[in-house]
C-alpha cells in the first residue's frame, strides 16, 4: 500500500489486517506516524491494538504464525515473511519512581488512554490505515506544521515520569531540522527539571548522545544541551570551557573552539569517531592553561585530554573499540609537521603510534582544529604533504625482497659462492619484474637465473647498471603519481 508515496511494508499491512479480522482494533503509531506525515520514510512501524498480549498470541496462532511474548510492556513479535513486526497492546501506566520507567503497568482497550502516556505531541498519534484516518488528540498535526516540539499535557508530568524525555526533546530538535523548536514551556520545564537527568542511565544517556551527534542539526543539540543545563548530565567537563579565552592563535574560548571544529566534522559528514573526538579534543584546556592572553599555553592538554576523554567514555558505557579509537586521536591530534623539518622516520613513528588505519581520521580531526581555530583553509599544501608522505612511508618500498626468488635460491641453481655476482642478477629480475609484473614467478626466474649464470661478471656489470636506471625511473614515476594525487606537482 502507498500513501504520500510512502510504501507501507506488506508485513506490516497483513499483520494489521489478520487483528483487523479478528475484531481487533489496529493502528500505526508513534514515531512511523509522525515521519509519514512528514514525509519521510519510517526505520520503524509500530503497531498498537486493544488487543491484550495473549489475545495477539491466540490470533496469530490460529492463523499458524509465531509469535513470542516479548516483554512486561504488552510488546509482542510476530513472525511475518521471515521479518519481526512488534505489536503492542494500549497501556497506562502509573508512578515513575526512579523517573525512568513506570512502577505499573495496566492494560487499556482505550487508544485515547494509550495515547495520553506519550513523550510529545508528534509522536502521539496513531493511524487508521484502512480507513485512513487519524487519531490526533493532542494537536499533534499542527505542531508538525509549526515545527514545535511539545509535550503531551504537562511538561512538568512527563518529564517527572521519564526524564530522558528532556535529552529526547533536544535530540528531535537536532534531527528533525534548524527551523524545529522546543515550545516555550517545554524549554523551560527541562531547565527546571534537568536534575532529574542524573537519575536515568548512562547507557540510555549515550544513546541518546550518539543520537544528537549523528544529527544534521549537531551543534544546535550541543547547544541546548549547554543552554537548559542537561550537559552538566552527559559531558560536563565540557562546561569548563566556557569563557575559557585562548592564544594568538585561537579567535574563539575554548567551549567555542570545540563547538565549531564539531560543527565543520558535521558538515563534512564525518563518522562519529571523528564527530566526538572533535568535540572533546581540547577538552583539557580549561586545566592546562597557564597565563593569559596572547601568550597563554595549554602545554600537554593533548595528553591529559587522551586520559580525560577516556574517563568520560568509560561512564557513559561506550564500547571499548569507540573508547580506543576516539582516545587514540584525541592523543595525537596535535601532532608536529612542518614541511622542511619533519622526517620520513618521524612519519613512521606517527604512523605507528596512531596505527595506519587511524591517519586519515586524524587528518580530518587536524582539518576540524584548523577551522574551529578561525583559520580559513581545512586542508593546506602541508596537510596534503603529510598524506603523500604518510602514503609513502606506508608502501612497500620497491627493492630485491619483492622477488619470488632470493640470494640463496641463486647460489644454489648456479653452484657459486656468496659474490657480487648475486647482486647483479637480483637487481636485473627487479628492473624485469617492474616492467611486467608477470614474470614475477619462480619458474620464470629460475629460467632467468640460469640465462645470466652463462654470462661473464663484466657483462653482468653492463646489464645491472642498466637494470638500475630503470628501477630509479620506476621509484621516480611512482613518487610522482602520488604528489599528483594530493596536489604538490
Amino acid at each position: 500500500m502507498k500513501l504520500m508515496n510512502i510504501e507501507i511494508p506488506k508485513n506490516i499491512l497483513f499483520t494489521i489486517a489478520v487483528l483487523q479480522k479478528h475484531t481487533f482494533e489496529a493502528f500505526l503509531v508513534g514515531g512511523c506516524v509522525r515521519d509519514y506525515l512528514l514525509k519521510k520514510t519510517p526505520k520503524d512501524w509500530d503497531i498498537t491494538t486493544n488487543a491484550k498480549p495473549e489475545e495477539i498470541i491466540d490470533v496469530f496462532n490460529k492463523e499458524n504464525i509465531k509469535t513470542l511474548y516479548e516483554n512486561e510492556f504488552g510488546t509482542v513479535a510476530v513472525f511475518v515473511d521471515k521479518e519481526i513486526v512488534e505489536v503492542t497492546t494500549y497501556r497506562i501506566e502509573s508512578d515513575y519512581t526512579d523517573k525512568r520507567h513506570p512502577d505499573s503497568i495496566k492494560w487499556t482497550r482505550n487508544i485515547e488512554e494509550d495515547l495520553k502516556r506519550r513523550d510529545f505531541t508528534i509522536n502521539a498519534m496513531a493511524f487508521d490505515v484502512p480507513r485512513g484516518t487519524f487519531i490526533d488528540l493532542f494537536h499533534g498535526k499542527e505542531d508538525l506544521e509549526a515545527r514545535i516540539i511539545r509535550t503531551v499535557g504537562s511538561p512538568d508530568e512527563r518529564f517527572n515520569e521519564d526524564a530522558l524525555r528532556m535529552l529526547r526533546a533536544i535530540r528531535f530538535n537536532a534531527q528533525l531540522g534548524k527551523e524545529w523548536k522546543i515550545e516555550e514551556n517545554t524549554l523551560k520545564s527541562i531547565c527546571k527539571n534537568k536534575e532529574l537527568l542524573g537519575k536515568v542511565s548512562n547507557e540510555r544517556i549515550r544513546d541518546e548522545f550518539i543520537k544528537i551527534v549523528m544529527s544534521e542539526n549537531a551543534k544546535e543539540g550541543i547547544i541546548l544541551l549547554k543552554e537548559t543545563g542537561l550537559m552538566h548530565y552527559v559531558i560536563k567537563e565540557l562546561e569548563l570551557g566556557y569563557g575559557c579565552t585562548q592564544n594568538k592563535h585561537h579567535i574563539y574560548d575554548v567551549f567555542e573552539h570545540n563547538l565549531e571544529s564539531f560543527n565543520f566534522t558535521i558538515k563534512k559528514n564525518f563518522c562519529m569517531h571523528i564527530r566526538i573526538a572533535a568535540l572533546l579534543h581540547d577538552i583539557a584546556k580549561p586545566i592546562t592553561k597557564e597565563g593569559s592572553g596572547e601568550c597563554a599555553t595549554f602545554y600537554n592538554h593533548e595528553i591529559i585530554g587522551a586520559q580525560i576523554v577516556k574517563k568520560i567514555l568509560n561512564r557513559l558505557k561506550f564500547p571499548k573499540k569507540d573508547i580506543d579509537k576516539i582516545v587514540n586521536l584525541v592523543r595525537y591530534h596535535l601532532f608536529y609537521y612542518n614541511v622542511d623539518e619533519v622526517t620520513e622516520s618521524s612519519i613512521r613513528r606517527l604512523v605507528k603510534n596512531v596505527g595506519l588505519e587511524n591517519m586519515n581520521d586524524l587528518i580530518k580531526l587536524r582539518m576540524a582544529d584548523r577551522i574551529g581555530s578561525g583559520c580559513p583553509k581545512a586542508e593546506p599544501y602541508k596537510l596534503r604533504h603529510l598524506k603523500y608522505l604518510i602514503e609513502k612511508v606506508s608502501k612497500d618500498p620497491i627493492s630485491v625482497k619483492m622477488l619470488k626468488i632470493n640470494g640463496n635460491d641463486i647460489i644454489n641453481l648456479l653452484n657459486i659462492n656468496p659474490s657480487r655476482t648475486i647482486g647483479l642478477v637480483l637487481d636485473i629480475l627487479l628492473a624485469e619484474v617492474l616492467n611486467d609484473p608477470k614474470k614475477n614467478n619462480g619458474e620464470y626466474l629460475k629460467e632467468k637465473v640460469l640465462e645470466l649464470g652463462k654470462k661473464k661478471e663484466q657483462e653482468l656489470e653492463l646489464i645491472a647498471d642498466d637494470s638500475r636506471k630503470e628501477i630509479e625511473n620506476v621509484v621516480k614515476k611512482e613518487d610522482k603519481m602520488t604528489k599528483e594525487k594530493y596536489w604538490l606537482v
